[in-house]
């Protein structure tokens, strides 16, 4: 047997999770609100989502026949994918000739497992404006064509997330240690990188973007703050001049209608004032977004809550904005099985009236990982920001083997 299942009854609606972190658990939670019965996936066992939903499978997605048996097992109506690394090839299939519901399509998740797919979609065929690229497979290759970028550039694997594998090359003496963190930290087993050329942008935004039966549905603008690649703070309540607003809706609007289905998607943009193009595509994730956490404070609707009714084919309605937020990520190095949180009592103090804290419950920890997040809700985006650092500092996490 390639996985393990617990037994449950049957149930009229289910929903298979394919992916169970920190994002998938909310999204579990959100559909069992509902109703629906879920099955949460992922290739280790006690995953977070894992620990709220009906029933578990442990298993390889991206192992094509065990990922065939488990979807036969469980009989799903929906599967939703939450993270990349999926035989997304096989969701295609079985979308096409089996009739299976993948959320928000089986074309979205195969697009933008791959960098590549999601940049030649967005700037080929839709000719929207991104930052100047190109694609290598070999060390050789992006030699032979990093001019075409200049330096600085990005390098980054064609499959990852959350930064990992990206780098920054900065002079010719960083190309070949920088492919190599490339190749070492991607997914998918495949050395292929995407180069980018430096954008001089004010702003990176993720315009959280809502397909569902009554129609497409923005949520305000989420700035953050990354490290690598890698989200560490984000807000919410601070507006964009009236026809940038506009072309970053237009542009995100474009992507997700060419991707399909209903679902929340996080379309990721650079601002930049003045340019010939104000606004650049940079990605999209078609699912939550790590940096839309801060909506569990900042609307009355979360991303989470959003992206579920949309893809059951509920109406969303109006989604409320509350009041400027903001969200920091809990960050900790170590590795061992045994992980200790001090100073949640003091997070919440310094966070004040609006505060909330989530603790992801990941079962491990090898190398950096991002275990919580703390969210504050104020009267503008600056104080927000200053109380979830506040919270932050305030948690001290240790990490043992036992």
């Amino acid at each position: 047997m390639s996985f393990k299942l617990d037994t449950a009854t049957q149930h009229s609606t289910t929903a298979m999770l394919l992916g169970s972190g920190e994002l998938g658990k909310e999204v579990a939670i959100e559909l069992m609100r509902l109703g629906v019965h879920v099955v949460a996936c992922d290739r280790y066992d006690n995953a977070p989502a894992m620990q709220v939903a009906h029933e578990k499978i442990v298993l390889n997605m991206k192992d094509p026949q065990a990922l065939r048996e488990a979807i036969e097992r469980v009989k799903p109506d929906y599967v939703i994918p939450e993270i990349e690394a999926i035989a997304t090839e096989l969701l295609m299939e079985m979308e096409q000739n089996e009739g299976l519901h993948v959320v928000p399509s089986a074309k979205a998740a195969f697009t933008t497992m791959n960098r590549k797919q999601i940049r030649a979609l967005a700037a080929e065929k839709l000719n929207l404006p991104t930052s100047p690229y190109f694609f290598a497979k070999s060390l050789d290759e992006v030699k032979s064509n990093i001019n075409r970028v200049g330096y600085p550039c990005i390098i980054k694997p064609v499959m990852s997330s959350s930064g990992k594998g990206q780098s920054t090359i900065k002079c010719e003496a960083d190309i070949e240690p920088c492919w190599n963190k490339a190749c070492t930290e991607g997914r998918g087993g495949e050395a292929e990188v995407i180069v980018e050329g430096f954008v001089k942008f004010e702003k990176e935004i993720t315009l959280l973007t809502v397909s569902a039966i009554d129609g497409v549905h923005f949520c305000k603008p989420i700035f953050h703050h990354q490290v690598n690649g890698d989200y560490h703070e984000s807000w919410q309540g601070d507006s964009l001049p009236e026809d940038i607003q506009l072309e970053a809706e237009r542009i995100a609007r474009s992507v997700v209608h060419a991707l399909g289905g209903h679902g929340i998607f996080g379309v990721e943009l650079f601002i930049c004032p003045g340019a010939v193009h104000p606004v650049l595509f940079s990605e999209l994730s078609p699912r939550p977004h790590d940096t839309g956490m801060v909506t569990m404070v900042s609307q009355d609707q979360s991303e989470f809550a959003l992206h579920v009714r949309a893809l059951l084919g509920l109406p969303v309605g109006e989604i409320t904005f509350l009041a400027p937020s903001a969200s920091a990520a809990v960050l900790a190095e170590g590795e061992g099985t045994a992980i200790h949180y001090e100073g949640l009592e003091d997070a919440l103090r310094a966070g004040g009236a609006h505060a909330a804290a989530r603790i992801f419950g990941k079962p491990e920890v090898k190398g950096e990982r991002r275990l919580g997040v703390m969210l504050a809700r104020s009267t503008d985006t600056q104080d927000a920001l200053a109380k979830v650092k506040a919270m932050r500092d305030q948690i001290k996490i240790t990490i043992s083997k036992e």
